[in-house]
């Protein structure tokens, strides 16, 4: 269960944002909004694009959204964790996600190790437009 140390990690936005899903998905969603601000305790998190997102240095690093196939945990940069559970690759960026439709689902050991890469390897997305589209690897 949650306590209000960790909620207090949670952007009031987001708060709203889990408390408008199922109840099944609302656990999910707590589970890994607590997680990801008790690792990436720097990051601005903050809903957008209408989901929430954390950032590095104003650089989109994780997120989730409910999408049909269940709630969509997304890493900006994660085709490049080399890691198997994260199997859904953009077709156009450095993305790679996966899909969960329990929080028992959820490995919390495997996040966490995510969230770690997820601060090692990051490709520069806040500079795309710039950029014109092309992708350079920040770190």
């Amino acid at each position: 269960m949650l306590n209000d140390h960790n909620e207090s990690y949670m952007n009031e936005e987001i708060k709203s944002y889990n408390s408008q899903q199922t109840i099944t998905d609302k656990e999910i969603c707590d589970l890994l909004a607590t997680t990801i601000a008790s690792e990436l305790t720097d990051a601005e998190n903050k809903i957008w694009h209408a989901h929430p997102v954390w950032f590095l240095d104003n650089n989109p690093t994780v997120g989730y959204s409910k999408q049909k196939k269940g709630i969509r945990l997304m890493f900006w940069s994660g085709a490049d964790f080399d890691e198997e559970n994260l199997n859904a690759i953009g077709k156009k960026f450095k993305d790679a996600s996966i899909f969960y439709n329990s929080v028992t689902e959820i490995n919390t050991s495997d996040l966490t190790r995510w969230l770690k890469k997820s601060r090692e390897i990051q490709w520069d997305y806040k500079n795309l437009i710039k950029r014109k589209g092309k992708l350079g690897r920040l770190k």
